[in-house]
């Protein structure tokens, strides 16, 4: 078995996050959250590298200078991950991990780095990327009669 591969999964028994086998170098790992509720993340172990990708949230309707500029002010003070996009502008947490390196340790900080940045983003980025969207979806669910449990935090953007 891949040594880093199977630190990773040992790792992840007995903790709460679930995990598959993608194939023998990918593991799909989810990650649960509050306010992003998870965050599926695929580690891949090539030759000389543990790779992270995480999604994060698909590419913003709007204000994409503003999604932008916040990603990269953030990225300075992340550990080991940072923010990028991919080619259709998806937004994912992305980092690499030399193999010397995998041990238990580092794979928790890694797994409570995953949830925090996207934990604490998530509603930030939706608001800067989705707030139209958002909008259009507490009136269409307020003129059904559903429920906006799920939007609270954006109460503030109704006016």
């Amino acid at each position: 078995m891949n040594e880093p591969l199977h630190i990773l999964q040992e790792a992840l028994h007995g903790s709460k996050i679930s995990f598959e086998e993608l194939d023998p170098k990918t593991l799909l790992i989810t990650v649960p959250g509050e306010k992003k509720l998870y965050t599926n993340v695929i580690f891949k172990v090539s030759e000389k590298t543990l790779s992270v990708n995480a999604f994060v949230i698909r590419k913003p309707d709007q204000n994409t200078e503003k999604v932008y500029e916040w990603l990269l002010r953030h990225n300075a003070n992340m550990y080991l991950l940072s923010y990028a996009t991919n080619e259709l502008g998806d937004i994912y947490l992305v980092g690499r991990l030399p193999l010397e390196m995998v041990n238990h340790e580092e794979i928790d900080r890694i797994l409570g780095a995953i949830h925090e940045y996207c934990d604490s983003s998530f509603n930030i980025l939706l608001e800067l990327g989705f707030a139209d969207a958002i909008r259009r979806e507490w009136a269409w669910r307020i003129s059904r009669g559903e429920s906006v449990a799920n939007l609270e935090a954006f109460k503030h953007l109704q006016s």
